[in-house]
């Protein structure tokens, strides 16, 4: 039976990055006989140009019905004087809230081969495997009433609101939980429970949620001091679960104890594990265009789409492993080059992992 990819570059460097992991893809599905079927559909600032929004309902209609979205990066200064509320970012936004894709599994690990491209000590990174899970449709984010309103005296005020349901809480906190029990059994949930009532719900239920799971040793640590815990000693997390706005920031401090935010990738997941999966990195506007970017993020994110929402784990091994063999043989774009490595553009480095697909026939 087949399987529908949407496809959804984006902008800036989101159709360059997307051309490399898009014919890695379609070679692994010919090769393998995957019976995947491609379709594309604009979004964000292209979406925009194109259509005057950020999200057409056809393209939503398409994303509905496929069965895992491959994305690619949406934004950049062209579209940043336009109303918030049609801004390349909304596109993104509503594909997860009308889709329900309220986990976000983001990991940063650091492959040996560029343990000298963290900004941290190689002691303190080498064999750092950290898996942020970040609940991603509620929380200050989505939260209503929100907006700018000016107060009796004439000060204009902005304001937002943090809310999150037991049910929000509970769904992402299984979902962290069942992670867990498939890497080491270790689970820490950030909060704020000490300043706001919303995480002290938070901690409430995922210490309810834990007695479910007696195999999982369960942590809690207040943002603050997880923030600094990162950068001091990252090594001790393994799994890691918090809300949107907390996940978001850690998720990309996290990302930069690997080298290059440009290796990651991320899903974002449903409660039937249908999902949307995209690099943590942006559109990267200063260097669109110039066939310089990273595209294995994007590759990376299309092997945890075959694992995780097209049910090929053994394809997302041999695709996670062609990268890694990539690095081996010394090819590394310009945010990942150090002394003594070859230097690649996107396109290059895309064929080099096409490369090796092709050798271990």
């Amino acid at each position: 039976m087949s399987k529908k990819v949407l496809i959804m570059a984006g902008d800036g460097i989101g159709p360059e990055i997307m051309e490399q992991a898009e014919k890695v893809l379609r070679f692994l599905n010919e090769e393998e006989s995957l019976g995947l079927e491609f379709e594309h559909a604009l979004v964000g600032g292209a979406s925009i140009d194109a259509a005057g929004v950020p999200l057409t309902e056809d393209a939503l209609n398409l994303a509905r019905a496929s069965d895992a979205i491959l994305f690619g990066s949406i934004g950049g200064p062209k579209w940043e004087s336009l109303d918030i509320s049609i801004r390349p970012e909304k596109g993104l936004l509503r594909l997860r809230s009308e889709m329900d894709l309220f986990g976000n599994l983001r990991p940063a690990m650091l492959y040996p081969q560029l343990a000298d491209a963290s900004s941290l000590k190689p002691e303190l990174v080498a064999g750092l495997d950290i898996l942020i899970v970040r609940e991603l449709t509620g929380g200050i984010y989505f939260g209503q009433p929100r907006g700018i309103r000016t107060l009796d005296n004439g000060e204009r005020q902005g304001f937002n609101t943090y809310v999150y349901s037991e049910s929000e809480i509970i769904r992402i906190g299984r979902l962290a939980f069942e992670t867990a029990m498939k890497r080491n059994k270790k689970l820490c949930s950030v909060d704020k429970a000490n300043v706001l009532e919303v995480t002290e719900l938070w901690r409430e239920i995922m210490t309810d949620l834990g007695k479910q799971y007696p195999e999982v040793e369960l942590s809690h640590m207040y943002v603050d001091n997880a923030a600094m815990q990162l950068i001091r000693a990252p090594k001790q997390f393994d799994v890691m679960v918090t809300g949107n706005m907390f996940g978001d920031i850690l998720s990309d401090a996290a990302a930069m104890l690997t080298g290059s935010i440009g290796m990651l990738p991320s899903a974002s997941l449903d409660a039937n594990s249908k999902g949307m999966y995209e690099p943590c990195h942006g559109s990267a506007p200063d260097i669109a265009g110039q066939g310089m970017a990273n595209p294995l993020a994007t590759i990376l994110s299309a092997a945890m789409m075959l694992r995780y929402s097209l049910g090929y784990g053994a394809t997302a091994d041999r695709l996670e492993a062609a990268v890694s063999a990539v690095l081996d043989q010394g090819y590394r774009t310009a945010d990942i080059y150090t002394d003594g490595t070859e230097k690649v553009g996107t396109a290059q480095m895309g064929e080099a992992v096409l490369n090796v697909l092709k050798s271990s026939n």
